[in-house]
This record gives C-alpha cells, sequence and structure tokens, in this order.
C-alpha cells in the first residue's frame, strides 16, 4: 500500500477512534449522572418513610375544609390522621375492587356529608363479596382516619369503567361524576380501628398498606456497574488500539510495502 493510499485509511482510523472515545465518554458520564440521580431519590425517600411513619402515629387534626383543599400536598399531606363528622348518604356507596391481607374484595366508598355542605369520600373498609349486605350506619356519625390523595385512572392495566360500575382505584373525580355529587374533597380517608372489632358482615377498616417501594439503591449499583464496564471497555480499546500501532509499523518496514 501507497503512503497516499494509506494516508486516507490512517485518517478515517482515528476519526473512528475519536467517535467512539466521546461515544464511550457519554455513557461513562449518562450513567454516572443516572446513577448519583437514583442516589438521591433513595435519600429522598428514606426521608419520606420516616416523616410517614411519624406522621400516622400523630394525633388527629380537623380534616381539611374546602378552602385547605387546593394547598393538598402529597409529600406533607399523604396519610395524614384526620377526623370529620357528618352523615352518609344514603345508597350513594362504591365498591373499589381491593386486594388485602384478608384477600381479594372491594373498598367499600361511602360520601360523608359535612356540616358545610362539602362531601368526603369515606373508605370505610373491606368486604369479600360485592353484594355483601354490610352494615350502613344511620344518623350522625365521627369518623377518624388516614387522609388519602386520588387515585385517577384505573388500576394495573384495567381502567375504571363508571358505565358498567367498575372500579379499580379510587378516582374521587370520576366517582363523584358517577353517583352526583359535588362539591367533593379532592381526598378520600381510609377509616382506622382493630379488624377483628368489625362487624360480621363488615366492612372491615385498618387494612390500609403504608408501603413505600424504595429499590433506588438496586438501581444506583446497576448505574454504576455499567459505567464501571463503559470505562473498562474503552480502557481496554484503548491500550489495544495504542499498543498495536507500532506493532504495524514495524511490519510494513519489514516487508518493504510503502
Amino acid at each position: 500500500m501507497s503512503r497516499s493510499a494509506a494516508a486516507p485509511v490512517g485518517a478515517r482510523r482515528q476519526v473512528a477512534r475519536v467517535l467512539w472515545g466521546l461515544l464511550a465518554l457519554g455513557a461513562l458520564l449518562g450513567f454516572l449522572a443516572l446513577g448519583h440521580w437514583q442516589v438521591e431519590r433513595r435519600a429522598w425517600k428514606l426521608d419520606l418513610i420516616q416523616r410517614v411513619d411519624e406522621r400516622v402515629h400523630a394525633d388527629p387534626l380537623s380534616a381539611p375544609r374546602p378552602a385547605d383543599w387546593a394547598s393538598l400536598n402529597e409529600d406533607r399531606d399523604e396519610y395524614r390522621p384526620v377526623r370529620l363528622q357528618g352523615r352518609y348518604l344514603p345508597d350513594r356507596d362504591t365498591l373499589v375492587q381491593a386486594t388485602t391481607r384478608l384477600g381479594g374484595g372491594y373498598w367499600v366508598m361511602s360520601p360523608l356529608a359535612r356540616d358545610d355542605g362539602s362531601v368526603v369520600l369515606i373508605n370505610r373498609g373491606y368486604v369479600a363479596d360485592r353484594d355483601a349486605d354490610y352494615a350502613r350506619p344511620d344518623g350522625p356519625v365521627s369518623v377518624t382516619g388516614l387522609l388519602r390523595l386520588s387515585q385517577p385512572g384505573g388500576g394495573f392495566l384495567r381502567d375504571n369503567d363508571p358505565q358498567a360500575d367498575r372500579w379499580y382505584s379510587r378516582d374521587l373525580e370520576a366517582i363523584a361524576s358517577a353517583r352526583g355529587l359535588d362539591p367533593v374533597a379532592p381526598y378520600f380517608v381510609d377509616v382506622t380501628g382493630d379488624p377483628e372489632a368489625a362487624p360480621a358482615t363488615g366492612p372491615v377498616p385498618g387494612l390500609t398498606v403504608i408501603e413505600f417501594h424504595n429499590n433506588h439503591l438496586v438501581y444506583a449499583v446497576t448505574w454504576y456497574m455499567l459505567a464501571l464496564m463503559v470505562a473498562a471497555g474503552a480502557l481496554f480499546v484503548a491500550r489495544h488500539e495504542f499498543r498495536s500501532a507500532p506493532r504495524g509499523d514495524k511490519r510494513h518496514d519489514r516487508t518493504g510495502i510503502h
């Protein structure tokens, strides 16, 4: 091969080295950034878990009134113990599919009318059968439970179907529209209490599961391992390239090819 022909080949090879180097550097920085982000997310999640654990054991406060609805915040208010009084509206219950430690069944969502005219949906607890003849309080009631925010859309791979009265999540706006309720709070209340003391016919309260998925450490380690693999691979290729070039030059000199 002549020197004039070898020059473009060498130039193209040099360009390829630069491009692959930039690609490896971009991948390395990207994986490191993702790992750092997961570390930050883990710190945030651990702080959230600690705050929620402290919150659920606090004394209950009065449930937010309409003037406070717009300021509700998931990080600050979710699982806050609250209390409220009112009357359950008859024949307006909504059964939402549920999976609990007692098995599959339904949450009984009952609208509670307060003295200011607002309505709060109350998750009174679990029943196993859609047609269960569960207890229905009549008259004024006092409710204590955990504040929860709306769960719009539906459940996993299942959309709520208001027309068929099939519910897979506690979508407050959709339930209110289907039941003709207004104004409805943007939160519901999971009734707390001793499940063992529930009426034989239900609903069974106190089955709220307070759980936060925290896999951020695993994700962080994964991203950092990928970054390490990219760095190791780039180093191996770089060493091979730098070592092979001199051997190639010597071979050309030895064979007399110009």
